[in-house]
């Protein structure tokens, strides 16, 4: 992966969001001029500031760097379906199970 697929994640990941990267800097708790250095002179991001940007979207560095075989579906969902996945994600492991056999049962009838 070279630093345009890096900045292209990003902007891929803010455009799923409906963030901008000033969203993100707030988010990732990174400064805002961390963030605009990274678009406006296609600077890499160091790998602390990687962690954090994944952080702030809820993935792990696995997920960001393995894009293609897992692919970001956020763009082909609706504003619903992406709303229901955020709040999925933030979830214990224990209440996603619960509603996945929710939404299995409500699948069912």
């Amino acid at each position: 992966m070279n630093e345009d697929q890096i900045i292209n994640r990003i902007r891929q990941l803010l455009d799923a969001k409906d963030w901008t990267p000033y969203r993100l800097s707030k988010e990732a708790g990174i400064p805002n001029s961390s963030i605009n250095s990274i678009f406006q002179r296609n600077a890499y991001p160091t790998i602390p500031t990687l962690i954090k940007i994944c952080g702030a979207f809820r993935i792990s560095l696995s997920e960001f760097f393995n894009f293609e075989a897992v692919p970001l579906r956020y763009g082909e969902l609706t504003p619903d379906e992406q709303e229901m996945l955020s709040g999925f994600q933030d979830l214990t492991q224990h209440k996603k199970s619960l509603l996945l056999a929710y939404l299995q049962g409500l699948s069912n009838d």
